[in-house]
């Protein structure tokens, strides 16, 4: 049925910005020099389609925005509008620490998911499927919102550095259709500004954070998930 693939992934750091899109172009120039591409942007930058889930009562949501610090989130996330690869991924936040698990899924699998069905998901050896057949079952998780941004990636094997670019935010407006590039889609946010996010394990290397230290950015708590909730009802 699935098929494990990153499964446990060590906690890191995770910071974010907002950043306007002339200072976007301004910061590519300085990283290109130091930081090498991500081997998905060999063609340029790629297309992210995120579905999340919440609970009954959109436990995700209310614990966001109102800081709590340890809290889950799971969501199914595919690239190039693709089911050549499908993940389904829970983002814990621990503290200032972030730790991702992933495991790989099947086609039919994440339509099962969409539907909004655990059937089966206790009796297989994924501890992430296992996991997620409680949440549905229990709390009622199921998918709420469609996220779309496209990303361009900049990476350091220094601690494992990661900084990320993410352009022109989109929610799905009521859709679940996760394969279909032509959903209807608008922008949660009202002025233009794009993502910028800095992903490190123990600490950020001192020749990366001189490029980021003057960057006109604002650093903030972002949650996607929250920003493309805007047009949904909660509940």
């Amino acid at each position: 049925m699935a098929k494990e693939k990153r499964q446990a992934l060590p906690a890191r750091h995770e910071l974010k910005y907002f950043i306007n899109a002339a200072e976007v172009q301004a910061l590519r120039m300085r990283l290109f020099p130091v930081m090498e591409m991500d081997s998905h942007c060999k063609n340029g930058p790629y297309a992210i389609r995120s579905l999340y889930f919440d609970d009954i009562y959109d436990t995700a949501w209310y614990e966001k925005e109102s800081g709590v610090m340890n809290r889950d989130k799971y969501r199914i996330r595919i690239y190039r509008y693709s089911d050549a690869e499908i993940f389904l991924e829970r983002k814990r936040k621990m503290g200032d620490l972030i730790q991702k698990s992933s495991t790989r899924i099947s086609r039919k699998l994440c339509d099962q998911l969409v539907r909004g069905s655990c059937n089966k998901l206790d009796l297989v050896d994924n501890a992430l499927l296992n996991d997620l057949f409680r949440e549905m079952r229990v709390s009622l998780l199921r998918p709420k919102v469609i996220v779309d941004y496209t990303r361009e990636t900049f990476i350091h094997p220094v601690e494992n550095v990661r900084v990320t670019l993410d352009k022109n935010l989109r929610t799905g407006l009521l859709s679940r259709n996760l394969f279909s590039p032509d959903v209807m889609t608008v922008s949660p946010l009202d002025d233009g500004r794009e993502i910028l996010e800095v992903k490190y394990d123990s600490y950020l290397p001192d020749f990366i954070s001189a490029m980021l230290w003057d960057v006109p950015a604002e650093r903030s708590a972002i949650s996607k998930y929250v920003l493309c909730r805007r047009f949904e009802p909660l509940g």
